[in-house]
């Protein structure tokens, strides 16, 4: 393996009001923040700068990278001998002439010296616009470019020749670059490298992707400077000791790093959009496009908005929605997800930067911080189900220091009004989520060995020092660091003999290499650690694209079907191939495209504040308006049963012609109560041999039994005291044994698979469907099951399941918080509006939606009357249309489904059958 150069002597800094005079130019003046940014990358320091969305981050360490790298050499003119005439030059064309300029200037540049890492495209290319802006007056001998997966081949090929000297690019885009033979000679120039939304990244496979290529770089130039910057982290110092590489041995001490915290008075402002009155019985969607109207005039209002929705059907639904209500905003009205084609994409981004489009519906494909100045105000529909998102999301309005953000929440349900309250109060006392790191997962090691093994080779005692400097790797096992070579070197144990796995083999100096260069196409073809569904492509069949649907969707399609997609309703004509061909269809009927990762679980942080905000309206408190709007049903849910706060654990018990349903709320989220639904009805059927139907939602869990059973008496067995409430203290090994724990990993393998090298998203000139992957990946896991068994892929399968599906740590914490609260059961006469919602969830599962929307009604009608008899008072049933529950449903799965579907042979989790009542 070649040594790593001596560091270049750093070059002249620029003069220290080089930047102020920038900013002056413009009628600026530097906070506080950026010039603390500035003094410290002047000093060599690295840092995590952390400030409100806004508020000038790009500036404060971009201005300061400048002021302290870049130089300007003067410019040597050729010189003339004295006496001798020059022959005229020929006239030349202005093309040629601008593009010879252009290539001299990409020659004289300086090499590649800053990285600048973005998670979106999106977001790359808005990086580099605003990176551009201070070159010609700070270093006007620096190139700039772009390289992601939109990057057009003749930029590419020119950044082939020669890179520019700052590259704004993606985590996958730089393991690309790793993967270069000539990787040294071109990435070890690089003196500062900058994560943009760290905390987008640290919390998943593509963060511990950047931190091995930081490890990598930073062994190249032990001088090397990083910075993140961050808008909504919880855990900061975590996050900066989560982004730094560790020191090299031997190599000089770094000065210490920095944590900026840029402060500055910009407003943030939160506001609910009321409806006339709350319902009493609520539950996910019920309102559906009830508040439209408001929503309109609000849009009305202001000059630019962008409308965010948590899932894509969502946001098709909306948009459709929008443009029904006001046709006169065709043009004007626009709609993004990641799902549309990138001309699509970028023509909305430019509409928002302009000004020139009134609305802009949308998803997580513009979280980000693309900086769009006109747009004055921000509509959450739903709630955002975390601190983090909604502040993230507020930040797109308003996104200049000093300017005001604005985001109104459009509650779907009743109950996402507590929400609401809830958010507001953790914003205002200043509480966000913690993100974290995995722990050294091992497919992603393994694809990094492949990785550098392109990039020039290795030896495997010095790789192993580089990827123990990468903090999710600090405490990798010797035992794993064999493994991951030995399965790269011939696929483990049970692939040995077969030569597509024996990817990276040792030469006769002892350098690790790919040896094939077809394998070491197919592994730059698939770098990367995004898994999703395999996605089809949609076109018109006269040739126009539209974007691409997750291949799912359309199988569930025949030609002639309608659905919705791109804002317009297309008939499906045919499917070939990767690839769907539709035609426009007349207005009817349409179904709404699912795509997987739609529904958000809910935070803990706002969970902690939802029951912190119901303990105000036991006590008759109702400070907020969206809690004066909730008031009835808050105050029914508290006649009927008892309303769960931070020091009590309530539960409800109820006996219907269904069977004995146990109601909980521990208000923990999704995922957690998913786990903790199967849990119950493990122990419970441990005691006496049952079967349980289960369903979930993000406030608590039904767990239905056929069969007699005293809940009130059993419960406390399940939960107290003696019960495993730790991991590593066998309470994984009963969350596994409540559900099909083989499928569920099965389907975790998948992902791994693929990340790992297994099996590939596509090969160079063509793409495999997600049934290939799913068939490849679980043939693969057979193989291993059978006669690799510590294969440390399914150990980490298993792990991840825990840890992401059923979030482990999580459902500990709120078994021991369950354990410490007082218990409160109530035997209940009918549903109440805590457990309606629940209900919902299950009976959406055997009815189809206009059987259960008149189910509803009945069941609405009755329990109102019942309400009317408690209370003194009378409210008009909502009338429950069939649309109301269809547009919001989860683009995953339901969690009652999947448990149903993951139940083994033996597991006490089942679907009953037989009427719906009570």
């Amino acid at each position: 393996m070649s040594t790593a150069r001596r560091p270049r002597r750093p070059a002249p800094a620029k003069a220290p009001g080089a930047a102020d005079a920038w900013m002056a130019a413009r009628g600026w003046q530097p906070f506080g923040f950026q010039r603390e940014v500035w003094q410290a990358l002047g000093e060599g320091r690295s840092g995590l700068l952390h400030a409100t969305t806004g508020a000038g981050k790009t500036y404060a360490v971009w201005l300061g990278a400048l002021q302290h790298l870049a130089h300007t050499p003067p410019v040597r003119a050729e010189p003339v001998e004295a006496g001798v005439q020059q022959a005229p030059s020929p006239p030349v064309r202005a093309e040629l002439v601008e593009a010879t300029a252009l290539r001299a200037h990409r020659a004289a540049a300086p090499p590649l010296t800053v990285l600048w890492i973005t998670p979106m495209r999106a977001l790359a290319a808005d990086t580099l616009r605003a990176l551009q802006a201070p070159l010609p007056g700070l270093a006007p001998t620096w190139t700039s470019g772009l390289r992601t997966g939109d990057t057009a081949s003749g930029e590419r090929a020119a950044q082939d020749r020669r890179l520019p000297t700052v590259l704004v690019t993606t985590p996958e885009s730089v393991s690309l670059l790793l993967a270069r033979a000539d990787a040294h000679e071109r990435l070890g120039s690089v003196r500062l490298v900058v994560v943009d939304e760290w905390h987008e990244l640290v919390g998943n496979k593509r963060g511990v992707q950047v931190q091995l290529a930081l490890a990598r770089l930073s062994g190249w130039n032990p001088q090397l400077q990083v910075w993140g910057m961050s808008a909504t982290l919880g855990n900061l110092a975590e996050a900066l000791q989560t982004l730094l590489p560790h020191p090299a041995p031997g190599a000089a001490p770094a000065p210490p790093a920095v944590l900026v915290q840029g402060r500055i008075d910009k407003r943030l402002d939160v506001q609910v959009m009321l409806p006339a009155r709350a319902d009493r019985f609520a539950w996910a969607g019920h309102m559906g496009l009830s508040l439209l109207p408001q929503v309109v005039q609000a849009i009305e209002a202001c000059a630019s908005t962008l409308v965010f929705t948590n899932t894509r059907s969502q946001a098709e639904r909306w948009y459709q929605a929008l443009l029904e209500s006001r046709p006169d905003w065709a043009g004007m009205l626009a709609l993004h997800h990641g799902s549309l084609s990138q001309e699509v994409r970028t023509w909305v981004e430019g509409g928002l930067k302009t000004g020139t489009l009134k609305a802009v519906v949308c998803t997580s494909s513009l979280d980000l911080g693309v900086d769009f100045l006109p747009v004055e105000q921000v509509l959450q529909i739903g709630s955002a189900k975390g601190v983090a998102r909604l502040v993230q999301r507020a930040g797109r309005s308003g996104h200049a220091p000093g300017r005001t953000s604005s985001i109104t929440l459009v509650p779907t349900h009743s109950l996402e009004l507590v929400e609401a309250a809830a958010a507001r109060r953790a914003l205002a006392q200043g509480r966000i989520e913690d993100r974290h790191s995995p722990r050294a997962p091992l497919d992603v090691l393994v694809q990094h060995l492949v990785t550098i093994a392109l990039g020039g080779g290795f030896v495997p005692g010095t790789l192993l020092a580089e990827v123990r400097r990468a903090p999710a790797y600090a405490q990798l096992a010797d035992n794993d660091w064999q493994w991951a070579l030995q399965f790269v070197r011939q696929g483990g144990a049970s692939l040995a003999t077969y030569p597509d796995f024996h990817r990276v083999v040792p030469d006769e100096d002892g350098m690790w290499r790919v040896p094939d260069a077809r394998l070491a196409r197919r592994h730059r073809s698939n770098i990367g650690t995004i898994v999703s569904d395999a996605s089809m492509q949609v076109q018109f069949v006269s040739g126009g694209r539209l974007g691409s649907v997750e291949e799912s969707f359309i199988a569930r399609l025949r030609p002639g079907d309608v659905f919705m997609f791109a804002g317009r309703l297309l008939e499906l004509v045919r499917t070939q191939q990767m690839t769907a061909y539709v035609r426009v269809a007349p207005k009817g009927s349409a179904a709404l495209p699912r795509w997987n990762g739609g529904r958000m679980p809910l935070s803990n942080t706002l969970a902690d504040a939802m029951l912190e905000v119901l303990e105000q309206a036991e006590r008759g408190v109702y400070a907020t308006p969206e809690m004066r709007c909730a008031r009835p049903l808050l105050e029914l849910q508290h006649a009927w049963s008892a309303l769960p706060t931070p020091g009590r654990l309530v539960a409800e018990t109820l006996h219907t012609r269904e069977g004995w349903h146990l109601y909980l709320y521990p208000l923990a989220g999704r995922l957690v109560h998913l786990g903790l639904a199967g849990l119950l009805a493990w122990r419970a059927s441990q005691q006496v041999a049952n079967t349980f139907s289960i369903a979930v939602n993000d406030y608590g869990l039904e767990l239905l039994s056929a069969k007699p059973i005293d809940w009130a008496a059993l419960l406390p067995r399940l939960i107290g005291e003696g019960t495993p409430t730790a991991v590593g203290q066998g309470l994984e090994d009963e969350v596994l044994a409540s559900l099909n724990a083989t499928e569920m990993a099965r389907r975790r393998f998948r992902e791994i698979a693929r990340i790992a090298g297994l099996i590939f998203q596509s090969h160079p000139g063509e793409q495999r469907s997600s049934r290939q992957l799913q068939a490849s990946s679980s043939l693969y896991y057979d193989v291993f099951a059978q006669y690799d068994p510590g294969n440390l892929l399914l150990a980490q399968a298993r792990a991840e399941l825990l840890a992401q599906e059923l979030d482990m740590e999580r459902l500990a914490r709120t078994l021991r918080s369950m354990q410490a609260k007082a218990l409160s059961v109530h035997a209940i006469e009918r549903p109440t509006p805590f457990a309606l919602p629940l209900m919902v969830e299950r009976f959406r599962e055997r009815l189809s939606t206009e059987t259960l929307a008149d189910r509803l009604a009945r069941m609405v009608q009755a329990l109102e009357q019942a309400a009317d008899e408690t209370t003194g008072t009378h409210l008009v049933p909502t009338t429950v249309h069939a649309a109301d529950l269809t547009w919001d449903e989860p683009d995953k799965p339901s969690a009652q489904r999947r448990a149903r579907r993951d139940a083994g042979p033996r597991s006490p989790v089942r679907h009953p059958r037989g009427r719906h009542g009570f």
